[in-house]
């Protein structure tokens, strides 16, 4: 990725195809013009964007800013279709004190005893993966290896049985991909998957309630919990396990296909890693700064008049941090456009911070160090195929991906 320019020059125009390419020189002139900008996102929402780092730790953690889209007229504020699924009362759209008891209940999944646990599952899944593609000498990494693998994790998790996760697969696919499918898509893939989990939650209740043995998934835990009495309706479980796939996935698709992105085009880095892999843990974190997988944090919203750098925010206004320019502000890192593997100060926001802080964190870090690792280790000279001018992120305001990452490689180990 280029590095943008000091800020000067004219206005940037955001939300074109051409800044969904390369964001970073728009957010660094939004960091020194116009830090709280006000605008207009493509769903017609009027928004504020916090750009600087302090400004972005700030309003990440303060207490006036809800999660909760009722504090808002719109509703183009959230996933197309949870409201009419019935799936609202998630993590990422409830305040304490529901906030509270619902992460403390699945945070249980996600310690790092779970996560370790969990560490040869995804090296299985990464091996068959690359398998399947090793004796072609070429695939795409986002269809092919960066898609499936946190797809088939996360349902392993939350114990989505074997035989229906090609279901899940399919309606991941709609959602990632929903800029190219029928208008419409997305909510009757959340709908259709809305009603698995509400069917699978039902039997392993009945299985449960019948002395069946315990599953030790995700899924089975939530039951458990709602039934020795943490008030956990069935609305709210299915919500959970939705938002835990929804949000499970995508991030880490997106992490693993930029930072190879980030590798193939950053040789030297690449071969520092490739030559040193205890550099993964740190390299990942430097990936999610440099150019991480949320490019803005989730909707908030003021529930009272506040101020954010000067900037008044009134009441009801949407506020949109944006995690990719915060990462890339000079007043925080030094020589925040320069990918350092080995970078030490790295306290990026790549995965938000405060009581919103991605629960699923971990798991995308262990995905994340084992299919790079791997990838480095098995495809040893893995190289683009094309220019990085053919290759298209997708639209989308939330997220930052590519459509594709088709590649070349020789003999595979």
């Amino acid at each position: 990725m280029a590095g943008p320019p000091a800020g000067d020059g004219p206005e940037p125009a955001l939300f074109s195809w051409e800044f969904a390419t390369d964001p970073y020189p728009a957010y660094a002139w939004l960091r020194t013009h116009a830090p709280v900008h006000r605008t207009t996102v493509p769903s017609g929402v009027d928004a504020w964007l916090v750009t600087r780092y302090a400004d972005a730790r700030q309003a990440l953690a303060d207490p006036r800013l809800s999660k909760n889209p009722a504090h808002h007229h719109s509703d183009k504020t959230g996933i197309p279709g949870e409201r009419s699924a019935g799936l609202m009362t998630h993590l990422l759209n409830i305040d304490p004190p529901d906030h509270t008891r619902l992460r403390r209940l699945v945070s249980k999944a996600f310690t790092p005893r779970r996560v370790a646990a969990f560490a040869p599952r995804v090296q299985e899944l990464t091996d068959r993966l690359i398998d399947g593609f090793a004796d072609r000498g070429e695939a795409d990494l986002i269809h092919e290896f960066a898609f499936p693998l946190p797809i088939y994790a996360i349902c392993d998790l939350l114990g989505v049985p074997a035989e229906d996760q090609d279901d899940f697969r399919d309606w991941a696919a709609v959602m990632i991909h929903h800029g190219k499918g029928p208008r419409g898509g997305v909510a009757r893939a959340v709908k259709k998957m809305r009603a698995y989990l509400a069917e699978l939650i039902h039997r392993k209740r009945a299985a449960l309630g019948g002395g069946d043995a315990a599953d030790d998934d995700l899924i089975s835990g939530l039951i458990r919990a709602s039934d020795e009495g943490e008030k956990l309706t069935e609305s709210e479980a299915a919500a959970m396990a939705f938002i835990l796939l929804f949000a499970g996935f995508e991030t880490t698709v997106n992490l693993i296909g930029n930072g190879t992105y980030a590798l193939l085009t950053h040789p030297a880095e690449r071969a520092r890693l490739a030559a040193d892999p205890a550099l993964l843990p740190s390299a990942v974190e430097e990936l999610l700064r440099y150019d991480g997988p949320v490019e803005l944090a989730t909707w908030r919203f003021a529930t009272e008049p506040l101020e954010i750098c000067g900037q008044r925010i009134a009441v009801g206004d949407p506020v949109l941090v944006v995690l990719a320019a915060a990462d890339r502000d000079p007043a925080r890192f030094a020589d925040p456009d320069t990918l350092d593997l080995s970078r030490r100060d790295n306290q990026h926001v790549g995965y938000g911070h405060g009581i919103h802080y991605c629960l699923g964190a971990p798991l995308a870090r262990l995905e994340a160090q084992t299919a790079l690792g791997t990838l480095l280790r098995r495809l040893p000279d893995l190289r683009l195929a094309g220019e990085t001018s053919e290759l298209r992120w997708r639209g989308g305001l939330i997220m930052r991906g590519l459509r594709t990452l088709p590649v070349h490689f020789g003999r595979s180990l």
